[in-house]
C-alpha cells in the first residue's frame, strides 16, 4: 500500500467490483414502484436533521468512491486480489439474497425471511463487504478510508431505519429486534 495511491484508466479496474450495487438499485426500480418506494425509505418515513446529513455524507463517499474506482486499477495476481475477490463475491450473494427477499415480501409485513433471518440490514452490509473487498483487491488505503466513512453512516441509518420500522409494525418488528442481530449472526431462539 503506497502513500500515493494508484490512478490509471484500465479494463480490469475496482469498477468492476462496485458497479454491481448500482445495478441491482436499477433492478430494483425495475421490479416496480412498490419495491422501490420501500428500498427508497418510502415517503412517509419522517427523518430526523441527523439521518439526512448522514444520508447525504454517505451519497458523496458513494458517488466519490464509484467514481475513483473506474481509475483505481486492481491488484491482479496478488494475495490481496484473491482476499478482496472472495469478500466481494461474499458481498455479492448477500446483495443479491437481500434484494431477491426484499421484493417478494409484501409491504405491510416487515422482511424477516431468507437472509434477514440472520441480519436485519443484510443489504448494509453487503455494501460495507463490497467497500472493503475493494480496499483489499486494490490494496487502497483511500477505498479503506470510504469504507471507515460508509461503516459509521450506515450504523447511524440502521438505527433511524428500526425506529420507523418499530413504528410502522410494532410488535412484530419488536420481536424480530429481539431475535435477529443488527449485521449478522444465528437468530437467538425464543424462550417462554
Amino acid at each position: 500500500m503506497s502513500l500515493i495511491p494508484a490512478f490509471e484508466i484500465g479494463v480490469w479496474n475496482a469498477w468492476i467490483f462496485m458497479i454491481w450495487p448500482w445495478i441491482d438499485t436499477l433492478a430494483v426500480r425495475l421490479i416496480g414502484l412498490d419495491v422501490y418506494r420501500r428500498a427508497s425509505g418510502q415517503p412517509e418515513m419522517k427523518t430526523s436533521h441527523r439521518y439526512r446529513v448522514v444520508s447525504s455524507v454517505s451519497m458523496v463517499i458513494d458517488t466519490m468512491a464509484v467514481a475513483y474506482s473506474i481509475f483505481l486499477p486492481l491488484q491482479l495476481s496478488t494475495i490481496w486480489f484473491y482476499v478482496g475477490l472472495a469478500i466481494f463475491l461474499t458481498g455479492l450473494v448477500v446483495l443479491t439474497t437481500a434484494t431477491v427477499n426484499f421484493a417478494t415480501t409484501p409491504m405491510d409485513v416487515p422482511i424477516t425471511k431468507g437472509i434477514y433471518h440472520y441480519s436485519r440490514h443484510p443489504l448494509y452490509l453487503a455494501s460495507l463487504l463490497i467497500y472493503f473487498s475493494v480496499g483489499i483487491a486494490s490494496d487502497s488505503w483511500v477505498f479503506l478510508l470510504f469504507f471507515v466513512v460508509q461503516s459509521v453512516s450506515i450504523r447511524i441509518a440502521a438505527v433511524g431505519e428500526e425506529r420507523f420500522c418499530l413504528e410502522k409494525y410494532g410488535e412484530a418488528y419488536r420481536e424480530y429486534i429481539d431475535k435477529t442481530p443488527r449485521w449478522l449472526g444465528l437468530p437467538k431462539s425464543r424462550r417462554k
